[in-house]
């Protein structure tokens, strides 16, 4: 079914909000996607606050030269949809590095993040990277490790102590 001149003013008008509040896009592939696989992932990218967009390559060509994004959707292969991070600039790339290695139909074609267009190879190394809370844990993790192994040492010759008290007084 076509879409009326008013109908793509309403996506184009959609499709121009999201990528003003977008930190990243996402670019998915997902011929040969069933609707159930389609329908769950579009559901763990909700929970997590970010948003899956299906939108004709014509209608994101315009959005996308409007918004000054070095993209062409028409080179990529496929059936295209958008995945929109709007907290995270990677959660996104996670979410779905992780359903691709569950569905092999769904391929990542490549991302604008931080201002640059980058490659599939790219999102997916980015999506391999720990997430910020989690550099945070192991660093405090490292930082805290001297000072927690030197009250084991510490408790280490009290305990001693304690032993040779108690074997003395027998």
């Amino acid at each position: 079914m076509a879409f009326t001149r008013a109908q793509k003013q309403t996506v184009l008008q959609d499709l121009d909000e999201k990528i003003d509040r977008q930190k990243a896009i996402i670019f998915i592939d997902f011929t040969g996607l069933k609707v159930k696989d389609f329908s769950n992932l579009r559901k763990k990218i909700k929970a997590v606050g970010d948003e899956l967009k299906v939108v004709k390559k014509t209608l994101m060509e315009i959005a996308f030269k409007k918004a000054k994004i070095e993209a062409d959707p028409k080179e990529m292969p496929g059936e295209i949809a958008l995945v929109f991070g709007y907290k995270d600039g990677m959660g996104p790339a996670k979410t779905i590095y992780q359903f691709s290695k569950e569905n092999e139909h769904l391929k990542i074609l490549g991302g604008f993040f931080e201002d640059k267009f980058r490659t599939a190879e790219d999102i997916i190394v980015l999506a391999q990277l720990p997430s910020k809370e989690e550099l945070l844990a192991k660093l405090l993790g490292t930082i805290s490790a001297p000072v927690s192994n030197f009250v084991r040492v510490l408790q280490g010759n009290i305990k001693g102590l304690i032993t040779v008290l108690a074997k003395a007084k027998t």
